[in-house]
């Protein structure tokens, strides 16, 4: 049992939970739903743990899992209809300062690019600029050629860097 699969998901899934939040709060685009979609993808893997297999990395095994729940919500919603959501207000009382609200604002900014972007460059976005996934495990959890997941992340960093830097000249990767 020591190192059993279910012994090295458990050990794993701790390790690793905030990777697996920030790529669920990219899936989700906030911050209730996305921890409702980890928690969900934990439940799964805690279940399929026995399934595991150790020559895989873990991480990828789990967005795989929580790629599939948030899929399958985006599906179910799709058949019940619009649902409309009111985002919590975020306040600035007591804070004081520019570059605050600098930080602030270009952080409102980029979310709300990446959330524009279309699901598939989104899902690229979150596993490989925000958790720091290599194209080759991001395509292993999308089920994509490398290929295609390093020409979703071209497409979807000239979009955000059009809304983010707009004076930036075209073809501009930073």
């Amino acid at each position: 049992m020591a190192n059993s699969p279910e012994l090295l998901v458990r050990e794993g899934l701790v390790e690793h939970l905030p990777k697996f939040r920030r790529f669920a709060l990219v899936l989700a685009r906030n911050p209730a739903d996305a921890d409702d979609l980890v928690q969900a993808g934990l439940e799964r893997a805690l279940v399929r743990a026995a399934s595991y297999n150790p020559a895989y990395r873990l991480e990828s095994w789990v967005f795989k899992i929580i790629q599939n729940h948030w899929i399958d919500q985006m599906r179910k919603t799709e058949r019940q209809g619009p649902h409309d959501d009111i985002s919590a207000a975020y306040s600035l009382v007591g804070e004081d300062g520019r570059e605050r609200l600098e930080v602030l604002d270009m952080s409102a900014k980029a979310r709300i690019a990446i959330e524009a972007l279309p699901d598939d460059q989104r899902a690229v976005v979150g596993l490989i600029l925000v958790n720091g996934e290599s194209y080759q495990d991001a395509a292993n959890v999308l089920d994509l050629p490398v290929g295609t997941v390093m020409s979703r992340l071209y497409r979807a960093r000239q979009k955000l860097i059009g809304v983010l830097e707009p004076s930036a000249p075209e073809g501009t990767l930073q």
